[in-house]
C-alpha cells in the first residue's frame, strides 16, 4: 500500500513523516522480537517451526501497514459520516461475542469468523473515539448543557465501555481515559467528567466482583486481600498470580545496559505469552536499557508529535478531538504495557502497539495511526 508522502494536487500536504517512520521502526523491532519470543509457542504448536509463526506475524504487520495506508488516504471527514453506523456495528458485535464468542483465558473476547479470529473490542474502541469526536464537534455551541450535550455523549461512552469491560476491563479503562481527555479539551464541565470517572470506577469495581481472576490480579499487585471470592494462596504465591510479573522483572533485570544479545533470552521459556503480553520484557532482556529506551522513545515521539503538531494544528475541532483521542489511546497502551512489565501496574494483558504478536489489535493500531496521518495531511 502506497502511503502519500508529498504535496497532493488538491493542496493537501504530506503525512507526518516522523509518525510514519516511527511506526515502521516499531514494526521492524516487533518482527525481530516476536521471532525470538515465539520459540515456546512454536515448540508446543508446530514442532519447533518458528518460521511458520514468523511468516504469520510478518503477514499481519503487512496487513496492518496496508490498513494504515488506506486510512491515511481517506479523508477523516468522510469517516466521520459513518461514525454512528460503525459504532452501532461494533456494539452489536460486542453483544454477539457474549453469546457465541470463543473463550480464551476465561474470557469471551473473540469471534470465530472462519480462517481468523476477530476481537470486536478493537473495532469498538476506534469507533467510540471517532463518534465522540463527532459529537463533541457538533455540540460545541452548547457543550456545557447537561441534557443536550452531557447525556448524549456519555450515554455512548458508558455503554461502549461497559460492553468492552465485561471481558476486557483493562481495555475498557484505557478507552474511558482516552475519551475523557477528549472531553476535557472540548470544554466539557469538569464536574461532568469527574462524575463519569466515578461511575467508571464503580463499574470497574462491580466487574472485579464478578471475576475472581481479575480480582486476584489486583490483590497480587497491591499485596492485600481485598475481595472475598479469591484464593489467598493463589494470589500471593510466587507460582500463582505473581508468577508472570516476577518472571518479567527477572527478564528486565537480566538485560542490564546492552542486553544478553538477540535471540538469547532465557525468560521467554518461562514467561506466559512473551510474544504478546510481555514482549517489552523480552526486548529489554535481549537489548538492555538501550533497546528499552529506544522503544519508549519512539512512543514518546508519537505522543509529542501527535499532540503538539497534529492535534494542536489540526484544521478544525473534529481533527483536534480525533487526533487527541487516537494518540492518547495508542500511547496509553504502550505505557501501560511497559508499566506492567516492571510492576508499575497490575497485569493487564494489553499488547504493545505495532510490536506484540496480534491480528485485530495490530489492524486497529494501523487504523488509528492511518487516521492520525490523514489529519496530519490537512494541517495548514
Amino acid at each position: 500500500m502506497k502511503i502519500i508522502t508529498s504535496i497532493q494536487p488538491d493542496g493537501s500536504q504530506a503525512v507526518d513523516k516522523l509518525l510514519l517512520w516511527s511506526v515502521f521502526v516499531l514494526s521492524a523491532i516487533g518482527v525481530v522480537a516476536v521471532y525470538s519470543a515465539i520459540s515456546f509457542l512454536a515448540d508446543t504448536r508446530a514442532n519447533g517451526n518458528t518460521e511458520r509463526f514468523l511468516v504469520q506475524h510478518v503477514l499481519r504487520v503487512v496487513f496492518a501497514l496496508g490498513v494504515m495506508g488506506v486510512f491515511s488516504i481517506i479523508n477523516y471527514h468522510v469517516l466521520a459520516r459513518f461514525a454512528r453506523l460503525v459504532l452501532f456495528l461494533s456494539l452489536g458485535l460486542l453483544v454477539l461475542v457474549q453469546v457465541t464468542g470463543v473463550v480464551t483465558g476465561g474470557a469471551a473476547r473473540w469471534l470465530d469468523i472462519g480462517i481468523i479470529g476477530f476481537q470486536p473490542s478493537d473495532l469498538a474502541k476506534v469507533a467510540l473515539v471517532l463518534y465522540v469526536a463527532v459529537l463533541l464537534t457538533a455540540k460545541q455551541g452548547y457543550i456545557t448543557s447537561f441534557t443536550h450535550a452531557f447525556l448524549p455523549i456519555f450515554f455512548w461512552i458508558l455503554l461502549t465501555v461497559a460492553l468492552i469491560g465485561i471481558d476486557d476491563l483493562s481495555t475498557a479503562a484505557l478507552v474511558l481515559m482516552s475519551v475523557l481527555v477528549m472531553c476535557f479539551v472540548a470544554r466539557v464541565p469538569v464536574v461532568h467528567i469527574v462524575a463519569v470517572g466515578l461511575v467508571g470506577v464503580l463499574l470497574g469495581y462491580a466487574l472485579l466482583l464478578t471475576s475472581p481472576a481479575r480480582a486476584a490480579r489486583v490483590e497480587a499487585y497491591t499485596g492485600m486481600k481485598l475481595f472475598p471470592h479469591t484464593e489467598e494462596q493463589n494470589v500471593f504465591s510466587s507460582q500463582g498470580e505473581r508468577y508472570q510479573v516476577e518472571q518479567s522483572k527477572m527478564a528486565v533485570a537480566a538485560g542490564g545496559l546492552f542486553g544478553v544479545g538477540p535471540g538469547k533470552s532465557t525468560q521467554r521459556d518461562f514467561l506466559p505469552a512473551p510474544y504478546n503480553d510481555f514482549i517489552f520484557a523480552i526486548v529489554t532482556e535481549e537489548y538492555g536499557l538501550v533497546g528499552a529506551f529506544l522503544l519508549l522513545g519512539l512512543f514518546v515521539l508519537i505522543l509529542f508529535r501527535g499532540l503538539f503538531r497534529v492535534a494542536r494544528h489540526a484544521p478544525d475541532p473534529l481533527g483536534l478531538f480525533l487526533a487527541l483521542g487516537l494518540v492518547v489511546m495508542l500511547t496509553l497502551y504502550a505505557f501501560v504495557h511497559v508499566g506492567v512489565s516492571v510492576e508499575v501496574f497490575p497485569v493487564t494483558g494489553l499488547p504493545l502497539p505495532f510490536v506484540s504478536w496480534g491480528g485485530t489489535s495490530m489492524a486497529a493500531g494501523g487504523m488509528m495511526m492511518g487516521i492520525l496521518l490523514n489529519i496530519s495531511r490537512h494541517i495548514e
